[in-house]
């Protein structure tokens, strides 16, 4: 494999070839061996940002429910890994399809090899729709952690399947394939404001509102509860914030100056992101809240994902400032909309992914696409582009709209269904989903008591704080 393109790639375009014979010609001579090292490399960093997600998660969550949140993140990996191959890849970008949805003519990765992608031409089906695949794991592994305290194993993972078929493989679709509708139109998405971010974040909100609120959860001050463990959030942002580099440098496809591009404005958005949402709090609080600043982080980076590839490196700041800002205030939407969305996935996401897609219409400049040498865009306000917010969003509503409506019906249906039944019951919920569902724990001490109520203060030797109860009552000093 040469460093560079020496061959241009002899097949017919937009149409679906047996993805060449490796036996009779190197397949290789048509892409570069950088572009290749650079979109492995960050297929593997999208990978990483799986679990960070469930670190994240597990994090902010109750130590009762810590690995269950972590154990649904990998499930994700996996389920989305199989469907990916089995049908998911080719209902989203085979090369002929309707304006709405893909054809099975990859079906089983059939012909999938050295055709150059829908994507782009710089790299070929089999590494795009490994680098794909991860985007696709990585959506429902962000909706899932509405199931927080409250959701059985079973049915979130049956869901995961379901809902990458139904609701992801179509919006990514429209988005990103030349025949989507949205596509067509002109909406501008670089690394996934809506088929990412705006479907996951409606997702959340559709599961937590068809879940029903956790026990003792009331519309004013939701559940009296701190993030359980504030390391593992740092440890998750942490797998985010790189895995992003992959996420959104990736995008351009290619290793060239519009990949670098997309780092930088991203690594600025989330800097400024963090800041921005831990001075909203300090101004409430007057503690430099950790938890806080990786929130912003994420709003920042959730912010710039469609704008990426589009925007000049001044406008990362705004979008820093303004999606730290408005995820920071839409937390408080769920207490207005009586919903218990325990992660404030669609605060991070859907708000954060609606903002981020707006503000591409307004500072998209055709210089900075043309940095691949290739892409053409009209661009956005800063070139006088005017409709280009329109587009964007359209392209926001319908994907928000679609998501949540089409997951309540698919938890709809799954709740009906005898074995798949959404929610755990009361018992269940009290003793914790990592003992309930899992017969495991993110933390061995919790085998020592389960409740608060076994640990009793005493005074009966010098220099012990508690007592223990075992089961029959007795006391254990």
């Amino acid at each position: 494999m040469s460093a560079g393109v020496s061959e241009v790639y002899n097949g017919t375009a937009g149409v679906a070839d047996a993805g060449g014979d490796s036996l009779t010609e190197d397949l290789n001579i048509y892409y570069s061996n950088g572009d290749f090292a650079w979109i492995m490399t960050s297929s593997a960093l999208v990978l990483l940002m799986v679990p960070g997600v469930g670190f994240f998660y597990s994090g902010l969550a109750r130590r009762k429910s810590a690995l269950s949140l972590i154990y649904l993140s990998l499930a994700s990996i996996a389920v989305v890994g199989f469907q990916w191959f089995f049908w998911g890849y080719s209902l989203t970008f085979s090369h002929t399809g309707s304006a709405y949805i893909g054809d099975l003519s990859n079906f089983g990765l059939k012909d999938v090899l050295g055709q150059p992608s829908v994507g782009g031409a710089k790299v070929p089906d089999i590494l795009f729709c490994l680098y794909q695949g991860m985007f696709a794991a990585i959506t429902p592994a962000l909706a899932i952690g509405a199931a927080a305290d409250r959701g059985r194993m079973l049915p979130a993972i049956v869901f995961i399947f379901i809902w990458s078929t139904i609701v992801y493989d179509p919006i990514a679709y429209w988005t990103w394939n030349a025949n989507g509708w949205s596509f067509i139109m002109g909406g501008l998405d670089f690394a996934g404001g809506t088929p990412v971010h705006i479907s996951s974040g409606a997702a959340a909100l559709a599961y937590a509102l068809m879940l029903g609120k956790r026990t003792g959860y009331t519309k004013v001050h939701g559940l009296p509860y701190r993030p359980h463990n504030v390391t593992h959030v740092v440890l998750g942002t942490v797998f985010l914030w790189v895995g992003w580099f992959g996420f959104n440098g990736g995008s351009a496809l290619a290793a060239n100056l519009r990949a670098v591009m997309a780092c930088v404005v991203t690594h600025i958005a989330a800097c400024c992101g963090g800041f921005t949402w831990m001075l909203l709090d300090y101004r409430l609080e007057k503690k430099w809240s950790t938890v806080g600043f990786c929130s912003g982080v994420i709003a920042g980076l959730v912010a710039i994902t469609p704008a990426a590839g589009f925007v000049p490196p001044w406008s990362a700041v705004i979008f820093g400032v303004v999606g730290g800002t408005v995820c920071n205030f839409a937390t408080k939407l769920k207490f207005l909309l009586g919903v218990d969305e325990a992660l404030d996935v669609f605060a991070e996401h859907a708000v954060g992914g609606i903002a981020g897609n707006l503000m591409t219409g307004l500072f998209a400049a055709n210089y900075i696409a043309h940095l691949d040498g290739s892409s053409e865009i009209a661009g956005g306000w800063v070139n006088q582009n005017y409709i280009q917010l329109g587009y964007q969003l359209a392209d926001s509503v319908a994907g928000f709209s679609y998501s949540f409506v089409m997951t309540c019906v698919i938890l709809f249906l799954l709740n009906l269904i005898p074995g798949l039944s959404l929610r755990v019951s009361a018992d269940e919920e009290e003793l914790g989903l990592d003992d309930g569902q899992l017969g495991e724990f993110a933390y061995d001490y919790v085998e020592l008591t389960r409740q608060l109520s076994d640990v009793l203060p005493t005074s009966t030797a010098p220099g012990s704080s508690h007592s223990l109860k075992n089961e029959s009552g007795e006391k254990h000093v």
